[in-house]
């Protein structure tokens, strides 16, 4: 039944489509359960991709990173290509994307061949981590933005959490060892294909949801616009306001370019700094480490890999209760004083894992840690990744789709999520070494960028809670 079709008495009241706002926002944020799914179903397969192909620590680290630099290239074009093409579009190509990465990868040839597959999918996840927030804000109405747009982080959540319980079923079923053959191919293979699943009802979901309104108004489609913003909005809402008011943002402005974030002494927008900012320090603190080396971490300190891979997935569940949590409070208490609050307790429990690691004894596969410094490696974990989730995980994300003014939204979180990706691959490639070199003092190191993001969001982070996406500025 379309809008107009709808009886007087229930088009006038305010909450009436909220149902199908949050049916289109989880929609586009399965782009974020295959953005989780695919980044870090990787944790599974390395020990099994190092058994297959002879390979050791410093080409297991280019290969679990490679996918991070397809991020990088996805992320800076997407805002270019959802401006012209439109957001749905973008999604779709991202999910053909998904589909042809976990096929490929799932069947390689060589360490290389799979590095590859890997990028082709990393692309996606770089789409999909600038479309899906871009989308959600603009089609969310302000009072639920906050939350609403929170369904990005937890889909991404969820997305690892499904990855490492396929990764253990998997497993299991392979009689605990990802190299275990399972209708013909290795447990590991299967980890990296079934990706395609996913791909293909994001492919169909994104069929069935609406444009954005802003790029509606943009191309010229003002009637489709009309009958999307009564759908988010309710028919009470004055739509002809909103369309005058968004329409002359965009007549005023141009399609954003990278030379429009330029400006001033520091070579960019300030805003552009702290939205730059915002993504690299949310993967400086090491937060991927977690998701894409857990397994073999554990395994390093005497767990076998069954259980690393249970542990992995507990992981995953806390990451889960963490985004809930920051989804609750988000709208309630503010983007800021979540912030503040997890790189607080970020630093600390990265802290203790440090001071944990430094008493692990033994070379090579025969390294093991004292009962107390075990079990205080295991909790600092997964207190630390309990204060990410509700804090960075979420805000990030929240902060990158609705911190810019209209006119350079779309170039600037695609420059933002870039210099996430980048960040992410540079923390992803060097872990591995620097593990071998000194797994405790790597985890100091994360402890003090977990102190400087503190310091960063009390200085440079400005609240966003409550404010309309055409009064950012």
């Amino acid at each position: 039944m379309s809008v107009t079709q709808q009886p007087v008495a229930a088009r006038t009241q305010a909450p009436d489509r909220l149902g199908f706002v949050v049916f289109i926002t989880a929609a586009a944020a399965l782009g974020g359960f295959l953005f989780g799914y695919d980044s870090s179903v990787i944790n599974g397969a390395v020990s099994g991709i190092q058994g297959r192909f002879g390979i050791g620590d410093g080409t297991t680290g280019l290969i679990v990173s490679s996918a991070l630099l397809g991020s990088a290239l996805g992320a800076a074009l997407a805002g270019r290509f959802a401006d012209r093409y439109g957001r749905i579009r973008v999604m779709k190509v991202a999910a053909v994307l998904f589909a042809i990465s976990a096929v490929g990868s799932a069947v390689p040839f060589s360490p290389w061949d799979l590095a590859s597959w890997r990028v082709l999918g990393g692309a996606a996840i770089g789409i999909a981590s600038v479309i899906a927030p871009t989308y959600i804000a603009e089609v969310a109405p302000t009072k639920y933005r906050g939350r609403l747009a929170s369904f990005q982080q937890a889909a991404i959540v969820l997305g690892i959490a499904v990855s490492q319980l396929v990764n253990w079923l998997l497993a299991e079923s392979a009689d605990g060892d990802t190299r275990g053959h399972l209708l013909g191919l290795e447990a590991w293979q299967w980890m990296l294909g079934i990706c395609v699943v996913p791909a293909v009802v994001y492919f169909v979901l994104a069929a069935m949801i609406p444009e954005s309104p802003r790029f509606l108004i943009s191309a010229g489609r003002l009637d489709e616009a009309r009958t999307v913003l009564r759908e988010v909005e309710g028919a009470g809402a004055d739509t002809e306001g909103r369309i005058a008011e968004i329409r002359g943002l965009i007549d005023t402005d141009h399609r954003p370019r990278f030379r429009d974030l330029l400006g001033g002494r520091t070579g960019l927008l300030p805003i552009v700094w702290v939205g730059i900012g915002l993504s690299v320090f949310q993967q400086l603190v090491g937060i991927n480490v977690i998701f894409y080396y857990s397994s073999i971490l554990w395994q390093s300190v005497g767990i076998d890999q069954s259980n690393s891979l249970m542990i992995s997935f507990v992981g995953s569940v806390i990451n889960i209760a963490g985004t809930v949590i920051a989804i609750l409070l988000v709208d309630r208490i503010g983007r800021k004083p979540l912030a503040l609050i997890g790189s607080a307790g970020m630093a600390v429990t990265l802290g203790a894992a440090a001071w944990a690691f430094s008493s692990a004894t033994g070379t090579g596969d025969d390294v093991s840690l004292p009962d107390l410094q075990g079990t205080v490696a295991l909790v600092a974990a997964n207190l630390f990744v309990l204060f990410f989730a509700l804090s960075w995980g979420v805000v990030v994300w929240v902060m990158l789709g609705e911190m810019f003014p209209n006119r350079i939204r779309a170039a600037a979180l695609s420059v933002a999520a870039s210099a996430q990706w980048v960040a992410n691959w540079a923390i992803t490639v060097s872990f591995p070494a620097m593990s071998k070199w000194n797994l405790s003092a790597t985890y100091a190191i994360y402890a003090a960028f977990a102190l400087g993001s503190l310091l960063f969001v009390a200085r440079f982070m400005k609240e966003t809670k409550g404010v309309r996406l055409e009064d950012m500025g």
